[in-house]
């Protein structure tokens, strides 16, 4: 979503026509993951003759060409259309998906207010849900929730009965895909905040770990009270330094389901403070670049702050995915993938 966001934004105040295509089901070894968007604009009067413009992907590039062809065909027509493809499907093999998955994805003629709407809730890096009809009387009609269940936009002819349907279904969603509500197939396209990474210590290992974090979407911040180690010269671009003790800084950032923490310092009076705060908030990570014998001194010290085994299992030491890193550079690699790897939910993210 916010791969396209500003680019779709520009075409929609240029007055040009846009078409969505959001990959809504996927089985196998697809190779975009539900919800994955692209955009294609055409100019007004034009859609025969110039050629489209893209921004996104579905596919990865197996089927962009095949998903571009319709959604032209859309913005001419003005209807949504799902489009199936897969290694079992003739079509497949003509457009380049042989690789062992299948994918479903919904195309329709971009409703601007609509738009308007779904980016409100990536800008302001906010929770929402979106459910769109993607097949049934009704489709292309379309429901979008924020956090808290208020209705942020639903199209005019969408029935009542069906609303409350999908905003049952809202409820009880944990992951973007397609439900079936009777005779109707819709598309749940979960919309989350942006992931936040927050490093304690502006050492050198966190300059690459900042860039490359950036690189893949989070959103950064720095707590160091030492104000020579998180400098804006060290760190630029980044959303948040913060010169004080991670007791003080780290309710100041918020410690929520967004929240991925790396403590760096190896100085127990800054390293001891963000862990005794930020283990009880129950974030999805908690890292420590430290050695074995360190973490077992760490241990006995957070134990005797009254921390509980549970919370002191959370913690993620040796720092990282083993990948034998030795360079600042490496390590951050290897930091970044195993946090990558937790917020993905992969098997082996595990311990």
């Amino acid at each position: 979503m916010r791969d396209i966001l500003d680019t779709v934004n520009r075409w929609l105040r240029e007055d040009r026509h846009v078409a969505l295509a959001s990959v809504a089901k996927t089985w196998g070894s697809a190779p975009r993951r539900e919800g994955s968007k692209m955009g294609i604009a055409s100019d007004l009067g034009r859609i025969d003759t110039a050629p489209p413009s893209m921004i996104g992907s579905v596919s990865g590039g197996c089927v962009e060409g095949a998903v571009v062809e319709e959604a032209l065909a859309g913005l001419k027509d003005g209807k949504a259309r799902l489009l199936k493809f897969g290694v079992a499907d003739d079509m497949a093999w003509e457009v380049g998906l042989t690789c062992g998955g299948s994918i479903e994805v919904f195309v329709e003629p971009l409703n601007a207010t609509y738009w308007q709407a779904l980016a409100g809730l990536a800008t302001d890096d906010c929770y929402g849900v979106a459910l769109v009809v993607v097949e049934g009387a009704h489709i292309g009609e379309k429901l979008l929730l924020d956090a808290d269940g208020k209705t942020l936009y639903q199209s005019g002819n969408l029935p009542e009965s069906l609303a409350a349907q999908m905003r049952a279904a809202a409820a009880e969603s944990r992951k973007s895909g397609i439900i079936t509500l009777g005779d109707t197939r819709v598309m749940v396209d979960q919309q989350v905040e942006r992931p936040h990474l927050i490093l304690v210590g502006g050492v050198h290992v966190a300059i690459p770990l900042a860039a490359m974090a950036q690189q893949v979407g989070f959103r950064v911040s720095i707590i160091d009270p030492r104000s020579a180690f998180a400098s804006p010269e060290r760190f630029p671009d980044i959303a948040n330094i913060l010169h004080s003790y991670p007791d003080k800084a780290l309710p100041m950032l918020g410690m929520d389901r967004s929240a991925y923490l790396a403590v760096l310092t190896h100085d127990p009076k800054i390293d001891d403070k963000a862990l005794l705060t930020a283990l009880p908030a129950g974030i999805p990570y908690v890292g420590v670049l430290s050695s074995g014998r360190t973490h077992r001194q760490r241990v006995a010290r957070l134990s005797e702050a009254g921390l509980s085994e549970a919370h002191i299992a959370q913690i993620r030491t040796p720092i990282g995915i083993d990948i034998g890193a030795s360079s600042p550079e490496e390590i951050a690699v290897c930091i970044l993938a195993e946090i990558i790897a937790v917020r993905n939910g992969a098997r082996d993210a595990v311990r």
